[in-house]
């Protein structure tokens, strides 16, 4: 029987460079607080949220993702002939296909590449980080640009006391390639289908055709204290294995970056993961607001805008979301 050959990568991996792109409008909280009957300081109290960034009607998800990639490629020193996939983690694709992925290769000047789009709706940036390590270290791709990009404020229900406040659009790339140590830890990942109906749409695509009128368009609404509850305390356990798996503990983190849902779950995480005061954690919510897939990049993003002295540092990144599905790992800020 004839042997076939086998691709072999590169032993380690890291992330390269990081990119952003936010939404146009800054949309504070009394811009929000009409339909649902609320007050600025109701908002801030519940999730820490003072202002969010959406895009506006003329700018789609695909632009901003198209953005934050050309930022991330020219920042990385990667030639985009060397880049050999985008993975683009969205739930904000206006068309159901083509992928965004493909879209956004072409107008970076990737092709061929190989393009594609995952949904894991929080999750997916960390989902996509987990694929783009193996890829290289596989050989299937000597670089790999992922993406992050949401237009939540397109799928969100003004008068939707769940959500409606939360959400935001914007779009956050990193480029990740070949090291020659470990970059990227193994990541711990899941899912729990049984809670599949605590974060979701109104009503599908195919309920709102066939009523004829009678149905809104779908929009996302959640469970928020089923999902507080899960997240703080579920999550801890995954921050917690993703830690033992690389090998660390909290004392040699330089920062913490979780999922952008609500500063309340972000503190109670800090506490639960007895966190030293030495780690810088990410609070991007206060301004940007809850960017899905996005949220973790563009929380990175704005990290080392402020923190430069990170660079080179082991964060901790873990995002959640509905499925229910999660992934955490730690990384080397680039």
């Amino acid at each position: 029987m004839a042997t076939m050959n086998q691709s072999t990568g590169t032993q380690f991996t890291r992330i390269l460079s990081v990119g952003a792109s936010r939404g146009d409008l800054h949309v504070p909280n009394d811009d929000l607080i009409g339909p649902i009957d609320s007050s600025d300081e109701w908002i801030r109290q519940r999730t820490g949220i003072i202002e969010r960034r959406r895009a506006s009607a003329n700018i789609s998800a695909t632009d901003l993702a198209t953005e934050a990639g050309r930022q991330a490629v020219e920042r990385s020193g990667v030639s985009p002939d060397e880049i050999n996939a985008v993975i683009i983690a969205t739930i904000s694709n206006p068309v159901q296909t083509p992928s965004m992925a493909a879209l956004v290769a072409e107008r970076l000047g990737l092709t061929p590449a190989a393009a594609f789009d995952i949904s894991a709706a929080c999750a997916g940036y960390t989902y996509a980080v987990a694929q783009a390590d193996s890829f290289v270290r596989s050989g299937l791709a000597k670089n790999v640009l992922v993406i992050g990009a949401e237009k939540l404020s397109e799928i969100v229900h003004p008068a939707d006391r769940s959500i409606s406040f939360l959400l935001a659009d914007g779009a956050g790339a990193v480029v990740i390639g070949a090291s020659d140590h470990v970059g990227i830890s193994p990541t711990v990942w899941g899912s729990d289908g049984g809670k599949w109906e605590t974060i979701g749409m109104t009503n599908t695509l195919l309920e709102y055709r066939d009523a004829k009128g009678e149905l809104e368009w779908p929009t996302l609404r959640q469970d928020g204290q089923s999902v507080f509850r899960w997240a703080v305390w579920e999550m801890a356990k995954v921050a917690r294995q993703a830690l033992e798996q690389a090998g660390i503990t909290v004392d040699d983190l330089a920062a913490f970056i979780p999922h952008q849902a609500n500063m309340r779950i972000i503190d109670e995480f800090a506490k639960q993961l007895k966190l030293p005061e030495s780690v810088v954690v990410a609070r991007d919510i206060e301004h940007m607001g809850n960017t899905s897939a996005a949220s973790v990049p563009l929380a990175m993003h704005a990290l080392l805008e402020d923190h430069p002295e990170l660079s080179g540092g082991l964060a901790l990144q873990i995002a959640f979301g509905a499925g229910l599905v999660y992934a955490a790992q730690i990384v080397e800020l680039p």
